[in-house]
């Protein structure tokens, strides 16, 4: 009887409960019935990215993702002198764009109470999974100033009627308990620094014409200058707990508040917005010390540019207090709304930065769909997207919910989503998904303050990026949408060449010493 070994026997017994190791060290592949697989994280254990180490003279350095195998697996080649395959991927760094900010995701409640779900050694594996050096390194934190439709309850920070005085302001037990904590593990393992920003959802009820959290209502006029002084509360209340807070949203998604929202919000058109931070936002937060703090507006889906920031960045009352504009990426997939979107918010104004501040698989469909373990369409839907805004103006990518439960919530709206990671409260254990290694192949390697660059295809199957980074080296970052494996060259600056074959549905970073 020819019995396998010990190693032989493990494979064997993984297999059977549906596990497998994959190529790349650590990571525990499951199936859950979707195109790819997720990896297995519990309390005892988690995959890690390989160090990042700069490539020798006369090498590159490539970080590889792929449906069917691996997961930010890391290789090195040499670079040659000639290209050999008629896909080319050609990058240029005699133009220089936009400044890159970073990546990121959001500390809902709805995260923090899934993060807080897990044993302390398995969440500390989530945290570091997204923040620490031997993970993919967010450097950007969005937080919800009080309750989103990602919370179990609609509240404020003073539900008490008429208090425009704001003496019963005070944060939340979900602020105390699901925010708070998990932000400060956050940054005491990241090596960077984070940037962190909040958003308001929607002010207190009694503040609203409809006097709901949800619902078609518009700030009180006579509630704008309380309003402002309980933003700057949000802030005080938040850096006094050790966050600091480097940016602002004035309303998410303000547009949503002139229909039948189910869910928190407040409605602004452009032209009140303008009145609003000129007259009492800005000059509040100036009058607190804040305008250090970056002011970022529109917070809502591209379709709304350029049309919402024109009066606000055409009067210079406003101007002056903005230093940037926030898009979501839900229009993103309509057909009539291209990327040419976000080239006419840049020419605006373009001394205003432009940053995708929120997306997330899920929205669109309801039921079991709306969480897909292992779907690697949804972490291609991603990185597409990502790679599509860097070359349009955008400086960084923020994610929605950092984590979800199975079912993708809590959600009081019944919001269901989806999340880079998925709790599994029963076993004690968390899955990171495709979304999350998309969201790896840019936030891991492309630095703060780093510039991007010329990069296009000549392969409608092969789609990319780059940024060089401070250092000088240049990153480029490229998909491979095709069923079948693809022979690519990639050209830098016409004098130095990777010529490789990508694999199957898969995602590649490459990284190329300065020359």
């Amino acid at each position: 009887l020819n019995m396998p070994g010990t190693t032989g026997l493990l494979l064997l017994l993984l297999a059977a409960a549906g596990l497998h190791h994959s190529d790349a060290e650590g990571c525990v592949q499951r199936t859950f019935g979707h195109e790819s697989f997720v990896c297995v994280c519990d309390g005892t254990q988690c995959d890690t990215v390989a160090e990042v180490k700069d490539p020798e003279p006369g090498t590159y350095t490539v970080y590889t993702s792929s449906r069917d195998e691996y997961r930010l697996e890391p290789g090195t080649g040499n670079i040659e002198d000639a290209g050999i395959n008629a896909n080319v991927v050609t990058v240029s760094t005699a133009n220089q764009y936009q400044a890159m900010i970073g990546f990121g995701g959001a500390f809902t409640d709805s995260a923090g109470i899934n993060l807080n779900k897990l044993s302390d050694e398995a969440r500390n594996f989530a945290i570091r999974s997204y923040f620490a050096p031997e993970g993919i390194e967010y450097n950007i934190g969005r937080i919800p100033i009080a309750g989103s439709d990602c919370s179990t309850r609609p509240y404020s920070y003073d539900d008490t009627e008429n208090d425009i005085e704001l003496k019963y302001w005070a944060l939340e037990p979900e602020d105390i308990n699901d925010k708070i904590p998990n932000i400060a593990s956050a940054i005491q393992v990241s090596s960077n620094e984070i940037y962190f920003f909040g958003s308001p959802w929607a002010p207190p009820a009694w503040m609203k014409t409809n006097g709901m959290f949800n619902g078609s209502g518009t700030l009180l006029p006579e509630m704008w200058q309380p309003f402002s002084e309980y933003i700057v509360k949000f802030v005080e209340a938040y850096e006094a707990a050790g966050i600091p807070i480097w940016g602002l949203t004035p309303q998410n998604e303000p547009l949503s508040g002139f229909s039948d929202w189910a869910w928190n919000t407040c409605g602004w058109d452009a032209e009140g917005m303008r009145d609003w931070i000129k007259t009492n936002l800005g000059p509040t937060l100036e009058a607190a010390g804040m305008r250090r703090i970056m002011m970022i507006v529109d917070d809502f889906n591209r379709d709304t540019l350029p049309d919402y920031i024109i009066p606000m960045l055409e009067d210079p009352e406003s101007n002056k207090y903005i230093d940037g504009v926030a898009v979501h990426w839900y229009a993103d997939f309509n057909v009539d709304v291209g990327p040419e979107a976000l080239d006419a918010a840049h020419d605006v104004d373009p001394s205003k930065f432009i940053l995708y501040t929120e997306s997330c698989e899920g929205w669109d469909v309801t039921g079991d769909d709306s969480v897909m373990l292992g779907s690697w369409s949804r972490g291609e839907n991603y990185l597409r997207n990502i790679l599509e805004d860097i070359n349009h103006w955008s400086s960084g990518w923020v994610d929605w919910n950092i984590a979800l439960d199975m079912t993708g919530g809590p959600n009081w709206a019944n919001n269901m989503l989806d999340s880079p990671i998925i709790v599994n409260e029963v076993d004690d254990e968390f899955y990171k998904q495709p979304t999350f290694y998309a969201m790896g192949h840019v936030s891991k390697f492309i630095k703060r303050d780093g510039l991007r660059v010329d990069a296009s295809s000549s392969a409608a199957t092969v789609e990319t990026a780059a940024v060089q980074n401070p250092d000088g080296t240049v990153v480029v970052v490229v998909i491979n949408t095709d069923d079948n494996v693809s022979d690519v060259t990639i050209s830098v600056d016409g004098t130095r060449f990777i010529n490789v074959q990508m694999p199957a549905k898969s995602f590649q970073t490459f990284l190329v010493p300065a020359a």
